[in-house]
């Protein structure tokens, strides 16, 4: 067997078949040889997340191995990414040329040496120390994950194949609190796996190529997360006549938006949120709800913020949970930063092509997306503050998370337990309404659910809200929701962590029929052996018997077992658990165990449609 490595040059690529043949040239295929074929890979990205407010990393290379030994490098510059934002929305990462073929594994690199990494601690977020099993400071890591043998990654001529790639935070990281310290120890963990296109929300940046209103879509190449250099990939993006565009700071709807973007310079920053389309060529499609241009999104005269409103005085917000995108892809966190406000500010709502909005509409609980001008302390690199007094600010949907306190048509009374991932006494609702008898009370945060009738649900309910935050100084009530769902019919995570140095027998039992774990066990964590719902957890010692965790059926698995030297995937439940038996010989200990899926009360059992074991280093 010959081993050889190739590293594909995607923008030399892109910006040589662009001049020389022009963008539908390029969108059909170019190649630096003439004698190798090629089809598309479209790598998404998401993650299980865990406790993180926060988790800036690098990703410093991606790598994937054909089954004639070939090694091609799609991802050969360094990304720096927040991993924690990917369990709210996947990212659509890039659509690099790869040699057709069969390939057996997927190699991804970490860099921690500039990590930036918060936790949840009691509402507040809280620097964390990475380091890796012996107490060392965590600086890369190496990750390979092997294709299920049954659906290995298989690359055609001509046309695309999704590869989703999962970097699992809940499955590798243990938090610990000293005092004011607090240490987070590193076991990286993820999956790969090759799954069809699907009705997965994410989102795809990159940067316009053109904009072709016969056809009803435009052309972006790729650059994913705060990338301000990469071209990685093109892709056509359709419209319908509801997409909504927000372009600059204006707003447009269908086939207005899409004429509005033929003013917009060539490589105008552009990020489309919605679902993937036809894979049947080799350039890939995607279908738009909504597109954001130029400085409503970024702009290399602003910096930008996002996060939840915790206070309001006057014109000034403080912002907590503060993602800080510089003018210059510099990707920083802040557990909360002040933000200044004027009448010149203009105000849009994400989705909504609403008019007569003002700095007046933001409240406190709202997440926003803000662009200003940020002021640094004086070593210029920690920000202090951002100014916004000519800024754009976007209203984005936010999560309330509460358990039912009472219901009625069209409206209801939450005990709100989170906004936006934290906890409400972080947040001074001063102001919200005319009078101080007025202003919002979380312990009775009243919410306008318009067509839902929430009269039937039983209190205590444990609920999702998504919407927006009552005008300031206008509540009650407090919130307007654009939805309503009940918590147990959310994506729900089961984490089981076994300390002191893992556990080599942590099942009862385990068949296709299912795994139980054994709680029973001495090395099961006394923190983290819970089902994860929202904000809320539940002990799995307070359940009436460890659940069975058994295999959704008529869904897509993944299925893994390993550390981060070599992941083995599986997408049926009958090569992971053969797998399982063989690992498990009584020498490899199991050191944490991530399920996502769905928990049933009335039965006790766990549906999962994911499942990590991560075994000890």
């Amino acid at each position: 067997m010959i081993v050889d490595r190739v590293r594909l040059p995607r923008r030399l690529l892109w910006t040589a078949c662009a001049l020389a043949l022009g963008a539908s040239s390029v969108l059909a295929g170019c190649h630096t040889n003439e004698n190798v074929i090629y089809g598309t890979g479209v790598v998404t990205m998401g993650d299980a997340n865990e406790d993180f407010a926060s988790y800036i990393v690098d990703i410093d290379d991606i790598t994937l191995t054909r089954n004639d030994g070939l090694v091609i490098e799609p991802l050969s510059e360094p990304e720096i990414v927040d991993l924690a934002k990917l369990h709210d929305l996947t990212e659509l990462v890039e659509n690099p040329a790869i040699p057709v073929g069969t390939y057996t594994s997927l190699t991804l690199v970490l860099d921690y040496t500039a990590a930036s990494i918060w936790v949840n601690v009691n509402g507040v977020a809280t620097v964390a120390t990475p380091v890796d099993t012996t107490g060392a400071s965590m600086l890369t890591a190496t990750l390979t994950v092997t294709f299920d043998p049954d659906n290995l990654l298989v690359i055609n001529s001509q046309q695309c194949t999704r590869i989703h790639l999962d970097i699992n935070l809940a499955a590798s990281n243990t938090i610990t609190i000293s005092g004011s310290t607090v240490t987070d120890t590193v076991q990286p963990f993820m999956t790969a796996t090759p799954i069809p296109e699907d009705s997965t929300v994410m989102r795809a940046r990159g940067l316009l190529v053109v904009a072709q209103p016969k056809s009803s879509n435009f052309i972006v190449n790729m650059r994913p997360f705060a990338d301000l250099i990469s071209a990685l990939g093109a892709m056509t993006i359709n419209i319908t006549s509801t997409t909504y565009f927000n372009i600059n700071g204006a707003i447009y709807t269908g086939a207005a938006g899409l004429a509005a973007m033929q003013d917009q310079q060539v490589d105008t920053a552009v990020a489309a949120y919605g679902t993937l389309g036809s894979f049947s060529t080799i350039t890939p499609t995607f279908n738009a709800t909504a597109v954001y241009v130029g400085s409503a999104l970024e702009s290399p005269l602003a910096d930008y913020i996002t996060g939840v409103v915790s206070a309001r005085v006057g014109d000034t917000l403080t912002i907590h949970g503060a993602s800080f995108l510089s003018r210059l892809g510099d990707l920083q966190y802040y557990d909360q930063l002040p933000i200044t406000l004027s009448s010149e500010a203009a105000v849009s709502e994400d989705g909504v092509a609403a008019s007569g909005l003002s700095i007046q509409s933001i409240s406190v609980g709202q997440l926003i997306n803000v662009a200003g001008q940020a002021a640094y302390d004086s070593t210029d690199t920690i920000v202090e503050s951002l100014d916004a007094t000519a800024g754009l600010l976007r209203l984005q949907s936010t999560p309330v998370w509460g358990t039912l306190a009472s219901g009625a048509a069209g409206s209801m009374a939450l005990d709100v337990l989170s906004f936006g991932d934290y906890q409400p006494s972080v947040f001074n609702f001063a102001g919200t309404g005319p009078t101080a008898a007025d202003d919002a009370n979380p312990a009775s945060y009243l919410v306008n659910t318009g067509a839902t009738n929430m009269s039937t649900t039983p209190v205590g309910t444990l609920l999702e809200a998504n919407g927006i935050v009552t005008p300031f100084g206008a509540a009650p009530p407090d919130f307007t929701a654009t939805s309503v769902v009940a918590g147990s019919t959310t994506p729900q995570q089961l984490v089981v962590e076994w300390e002191d140095g893992g556990d080599v027998g942590p099942f009862t039992s385990y068949s296709t029929a299912g795994i139980v774990v054994n709680l029973a066990d001495a090395k099961v964590s006394s923190t983290v052996r819970y089902i994860a719902t929202g904000p809320v957890k539940t002990d799995l010692k307070t359940l009436p018997a460890s659940p069975a965790i058994t295999f959704a059926s008529g869904a897509p698995l993944t299925l893994a077992i390993g550390n981060n030297a070599a992941i083995s995937v599986f997408n049926s439940a009958s090569g992971f658990i053969t797998s399982l038996k063989t690992t498990l010989n009584g020498t490899n200990a199991v050191y944490r165990l991530v399920c996502v899926g769905q928990y049933s009360s009335t039965t006790n059992t766990f549906t999962a449609t994911q499942v990590a074991v991560n075994l000890q280093q």
